[in-house]
This record gives structure tokens, C-alpha cells and sequence, in this order.
């Protein structure tokens, strides 16, 4: 008598991937309304310089350290209208900061008499007070502001007071994981203007693009895409043909070489930097 074969095994079943489902109750906090083109700004706002520039931090304790900062090189004068010319200086500046989980502390000084300071203050688990000044010997050249942030659930709001009678008010709210919209009102009363502007924010893990759109007609727009962590170089090129480039490089613990570079070929203008930051 002949033996039953036995049939095979059916194949499993695709696994059916369900759509996450958004809890709409439990969204993230956005980003203060001030900082939706903070991506775009480190990447193509370096702070680039022409000449030698060498830094040193030195810390002295886990919370208070100081900086020097030398930079030798040209700085430009405007000369017959739209013209400038390039004379050879050099600056000093000193820096103290302090840095506590609710506390931070920041001042600077500098050879040409200006003088920088910053606080950021947490006053609670949710508001949060900032304030910056400069003050200079130039008349009506020194500036002063404050702005307080209050952090919710899945939402932002800011007020700002500063010199010259400014006020200003912004709100920005997640609508989803993702997106975020908001808008801002400022009043300038020393010129006796008004602002009003609107903002969206699109991130995911791998990409952040915003737009800023104001009344007074001005439009800004921002996409910045991660494409390496190791990555360290930054370079822009505006629609002016200007060219620029800024490049870190660390060569060992607490020591990084600084390079920077801009080419304006329609101004004939160019401009070469390379420095040192000690003791980071």
C-alpha cells in the first residue's frame, strides 16, 4: 500500500503593516518662532573673516571659563559712495562666561570699546527670560533686548520688549508631528511702524524646510537636508555670484583648525581667513 505524500505547508500570510495613527492630544513642542531657520543659519551664516584669528577658552572650573579672541586683518571703509577700502587692524576681545543648567552668563569686551552681554534664565520648568545688550560710545548705537518664552505642551509663545519703544508677540503651534504654524505682531514705536508676519515649519529626521512671510513684503524661505554627521564643511553661493566657504577641522583634542573663504568675482573682492580655537 503506497504512502501518502504529505501536502505542503501553506505559506504564511503577508504581514499587514498598519498606518500609525496620530495622537493629536500628544504632539511635540515646536521651536521658539525666532529659531524656524536655525538649520539654514549654522549651515550658510558662518562667521567668516579675512586674515589671521586665533581663540583660546580656558575654563576654570565646570561652570565658568574665559576666552581670547585676536584676529589681525583688513577692515573695510566705505569710501567715495558705494566704494571701500581696506585698512590693516587688529582687534582683542575678552569674553567671561558662566553656564548652569538654569542659569547661563555671557560677556564679551572688546578693544574698539563695545561691550556684549547675555543672560538666559529659566524662571520655571516652562518660562524662560532671555535678554541681550550691546552698548557702544556711538550715539544711538547701543541696543537692548528682552524676550520671554514660555515652552507648552505642543505650542510656543514669546514676548519681546527692546529699545526705542519695540514690542513684539509671536505664537507657533504643532498641527502635527511634523508641521508647525505660527505668526508674530511687533510695533517699532521710535519710527511708529508696524509688523505682521506668518510662519510654517516642516522637519522630519533628515530634512527641515521653512517659510517666513511678513507684511512689509519680505519672504523668507529655507530647506536644509542632512546629508552626513561627519560632515563639517559649509559653502554658499547667493544670487549675486558671491561664493563662500567655511571649513573646521579638529587635529586633536581641544585644538581645530579654522579656514574661510569668500569670492565676490562682480566686486573683484576676495577674502581669505585661516585661524586656530585652543581649548575647547
Amino acid at each position: 500500500m503506497a504512502t501518502p505524500v504529505d501536502a505542503p505547508a501553506p505559506s504564511p500570510m503577508p504581514e499587514v503593516i498598519k498606518p500609525q495613527n496620530t495622537d493629536y492630544m500628544k504632539l511635540p513642542c515646536p521651536v521658539p518662532y525666532d529659531e524656524i531657520h536655525r538649520e539654514a543659519i549654522m549651515s550658510l551664516k558662518a562667521e567668516h573673516f579675512e586674515g589671521m584669528r586665533f581663540d583660546f577658552i580656558m575654563g576654570l572650573n565646570h561652570r565658568f571659563s574665559l576666552t581670547h579672541s585676536i584676529l589681525m586683518g583688513p577692515t573695510e571703509i566705505p569710501y567715495k559712495s558705494a566704494e571701500t577700502i581696506k585698512v590693516p587692524t587688529a582687534h582683542y576681545d575678552f569674553g567671561a562666561n558662566f553656564i548652569d543648567p538654569r542659569l547661563i552668563l555671557l560677556g564679551r569686551v572688546m578693544t574698539d570699546g563695545r561691550v556684549n552681554g547675555g543672560v538666559r534664565c529659566d524662571l520655571s520648568e516652562n518660562l524662560t527670560m532671555r535678554a541681550n545688550a550691546q552698548l557702544t560710545s556711538e550715539p544711538g548705537m547701543s541696543q537692548g533686548l528682552f524676550n520671554f518664552d514660555y515652552k507648552g505642551s505642543d505650542y510656543r509663545t514669546q514676548l519681546k520688549f527692546g529699545n526705542g519703544a519695540l514690542l513684539g508677540a509671536s505664537y507657533f503651534q504643532s498641527m502635527t508631528p511634523r508641521l508647525s504654524l505660527g505668526g508674530e505682531v511687533s510695533y517699532d514705536g521710535e519710527h511708529r511702524k508696524s509688523d505682521v508676519g506668518y510662519a510654517a515649519r516642516y522637519n522630519t529626521d533628515k530634512m527641515v524646510a521653512a517659510g517666513q512671510f511678513a507684511s512689509t513684503g519680505n519672504v523668507a524661505l529655507s530647506y536644509v537636508q542632512k546629508v552626513s554627521k561627519k560632515c563639517r564643511i559649509r559653502g554658499k553661493i547667493d544670487s549675486n555670484g558671491c561664493i563662500s566657504a567655511f571649513l573646521e577641522e579638529k587635529l586633536n583634542v581641544g585644538l581645530k583648525f579654522i579656514l574661510s573663504a569668500e569670492l565676490d568675482h562682480k566686486k573683484k573682492d576676495y577674502k581669505f581667513g585661516f585661524g586656530l580655537t585652543a581649548g575647547e
